[in-house]
């Protein structure tokens, strides 16, 4: 249902973002150096979790604007468009800020973890905007079942999201000194997140339905 030339487009820019340093991943990686790589995990599967809701809502979502109203489609990729410079501004703008892990170890256990993962990524509202902006421009309107593939999509990002956080965790639990030694790359990683943001926010904004 998907044109691979969009899958694979899809993957690269998943894994890149998954890379890429935000609070989600940061947050795993603080519960891997400060806790275990367990914790780590089992943070990982509560946030991706939370993508079923948010998938689900672009999915059905979207379709109806796809069908119905250029108005209405216009209005939300402009939106998405612009929310994804924005972020890509944010990125760039904090290039060289220290990575921040002071957060100190929970006494939770981790069935805790794993729920405050899960409402960490649910009730956050932009991740919903930004699937509702990034989805779209992988779906080709001429497949059909425009809610599959969104859903699809969906659920390879959350796999890619999962094996991605999980490394980062991992990682960050045997090699906590080391990063903290290279701060650039922190600097680095934001910049190709800055490219990688802008990138689709233009495809986003010169798309059509």
């Amino acid at each position: 249902m998907i044109e691979l030339s969009n899958l694979y487009m899809f993957i690269v820019a998943s894994l890149l973002l998954c890379i890429a340093p935000g609070p989600d991943n940061i947050y795993v990686l603080t519960q891997g150096m400060t806790k275990s790589k367990k914790a780590a995990i089992i943070t990982t599967l509560g946030l991706c979790t939370g993508l079923i809701i948010h998938t689900s809502a672009a999915a059905f979502g979207i379709s109806m604007i796809f069908k119905t109203s250029q108005l209405a489609f216009n209005i939300v990729k402009y939106i998405g468009a612009a929310y994804l410079l924005y972020i890509a501004y944010q990125a760039f703008k904090y290039r060289n800020e220290p990575l921040d892990l002071t957060v100190k170890a929970s006494k939770k256990d981790l069935k805790a973890l794993y729920i405050k993962g899960f409402f960490m990524n649910v009730l956050n509202p932009k991740v919903s905007i930004f699937f509702l902006a990034f989805l779209p421009q992988f779906v080709s309107v001429e497949n059909g079942n425009i809610p599959m593939q969104m859903i699809l999509l969906g659920v390879i990002f959350m796999i890619l999201t999962i094996i991605v956080f999980s490394i980062i965790g991992i990682a960050g639990n045997l090699l906590s000194s080391k990063l903290l030694q290279k701060p650039n790359i922190i600097k680095y990683m934001n910049i190709m997140t800055s490219f990688v943001l802008v990138s689709l926010g233009l495809k986003l904004a010169f798309s059509e339905r």
